[in-house]
């Protein structure tokens, strides 16, 4: 039985590595339409929709974690930033939250599981496809009535800005907590985007991922800069996702209004 298990492990590692490869290959792919090319973001929502306990969040985020880890690696904020990312919901205590990408829906899981009674998330994806994918895994989870996805991006002219306000409650002071999980190169753009909108209030909470890996310089250089003014900022040292190698950053910042 040992030795089934060990040979069991030894197979999902060389998965793993295999999928990375693919990931790495299928990179440019990624950042021109939001999935690597080899079908794995359709995989795992199949895999969650056949193994997860339906109207379970946490199963739903177990069964993403495992396929993550075993099957084909995926650009989840993953379990141990995740935690990150509950204690931000936990503090927050958001009656409407705002998430910059959705990818599979993993995220916009941990967020909504948290939320307060009659709270709301609504999350922003620029791919159709992966946006399919994630209200496909948030209604298997339970979660359909408090989470919404919203095809489009900040950045797109006002068109989302303009959906956002009137479809979905996004109004002066209305937002409570905003996750940052994007386009990197956006990150800074949209979020004074939506400080320009006055959507903030004084505590509002901004979680930013992969602020080390790949990187997000000058949203980093932005909130040094802006320490002890506009925001007050905590920095988490963490690991990238599903490994405990490569060291990444997130930043958790209080806006101070």
């Amino acid at each position: 039985m040992a030795g089934k298990g060990i040979t069991k492990t030894v197979w999902g590692h060389g998965r793993q590595l295999a999928s990375i490869g693919r990931f790495l290959v299928g990179f440019r792919t990624f950042n021109r339409t939001g999935q690597v090319g080899d079908g794995r973001e359709a995989a795992a929502r199949n895999y969650v929709l056949a193994n997860a306990s339906a109207g379970d969040p946490d199963s739903v985020l177990v069964t993403m974690d495992e396929f993550a880890r075993t099957r084909s690696m995926l650009v989840n904020v993953g379990d141990e930033k995740g935690l990150l990312l509950d204690a931000a919901v936990r503090k927050a205590e958001p009656k409407l939250a705002l998430e910059l990408g959705t990818y599979c829906g993993y995220s916009a899981v941990r967020i909504g599981r948290l939320l307060p009674s009659g709270a709301r998330l609504v999350s922003v994806e620029f791919s159709a496809a992966n946006a399919e994918v994630a209200r496909a895994i948030i209604a298997h989870a339970g979660l359909a009535d408090q989470v919404s996805v919203v095809v489009g991006t900040i950045g797109d002219g006002g068109e989302t800005m303009h959906r956002l306000a009137l479809d979905h409650g996004f109004d002066s002071g209305a937002v409570d907590l905003i996750f940052l999980d994007h386009a990197k190169a956006a990150y800074l753009a949209d979020l004074k985007t939506i400080l320009a909108a006055g959507w903030l209030h004084t505590g509002t909470l901004v979680v930013a991922d992969n602020v080390r890996v790949p990187g997000v310089p000058d949203y980093l250089a932005y909130m040094k800069a802006q320490e002890g003014t506009t925001w007050r900022t905590a920095e988490h040292d963490t690991h990238v996702e599903y490994q405990s190698i490569v060291k990444d950053l997130v930043l958790e910042s209080e806006y101070l209004g």
